[in-house]
């Protein structure tokens, strides 16, 4: 996703969460007043894609995937199942580097 589609993406969903009709000249707002330059048509597109669905079954549905390819995974598992069992018998677990504490990416807080 690139820079402008985020933007008006975050955009839409600050106006939403506001309660503001989310119109084009609105998206473009927000997002100048964030410093991101976005080509002239993106709000445009994200305004009338707002228009047309519910803000709240696009967020409620993110992890929502089509039916096609939910009903094919499970051949390819099964199918790839028996070879990976056969190369997980014929391999030998890799040895574990539990000795050496874990690094902390934080540091002190």
């Amino acid at each position: 996703m690139s820079t402008s589609e985020l933007a008006c993406t975050y955009a839409c969903l600050i106006l939403h969460d506001d309660g503001i009709p989310i119109t084009a000249e609105k998206i473009s707002t927000l997002v100048k007043a964030a410093n991101v330059n976005v080509e002239s048509y993106w709000p445009n597109l994200f305004a009338k894609l707002c228009e047309k669905k519910n803000i709240e079954d696009l967020i409620m549905n993110v992890g929502a995937g089509g039916g096609g390819v939910a009903a094919a995974a499970p051949v390819a598992v099964a199918a790839a199942a028996p070879a990976a069992e056969e190369k997980k018998k014929a391999e030998p677990e890799p040895e574990s580097d539990d000795d050496e504490p874990m690094m902390d990416l934080f540091g002190d807080m």
